[in-house]
């Protein structure tokens, strides 16, 4: 990640947004499966960053749809 300063969970550049979510979790986040997910509509913000909290709730919302939930 940048060494901007403190990192915003509401507002990180798609690139940061991959590389803490690979961190955080147990397998890879390429930054075109979160670009590819912006086309399927998940949320940002009006200067293309993204909130995790909304994007995780989206992320939520559809797996939870594809399995007919």
């Amino acid at each position: 990640m940048s060494e901007r300063g403190p990192i915003n969970p509401l507002a990180l550049p798609i690139a940061d947004a991959a590389k803490l979510l690979s961190k955080a979790g147990a397998r890879l986040i390429r930054v075109e499966q979160i670009e590819a997910d912006v086309a399927a509509g998940a949320p940002t913000n009006d200067d293309g960053t993204i909130n995790l909290v909304m994007y995780a709730a989206w992320l939520s919302e559809t797996r939870g749809q594809s399995r007919g939930d």
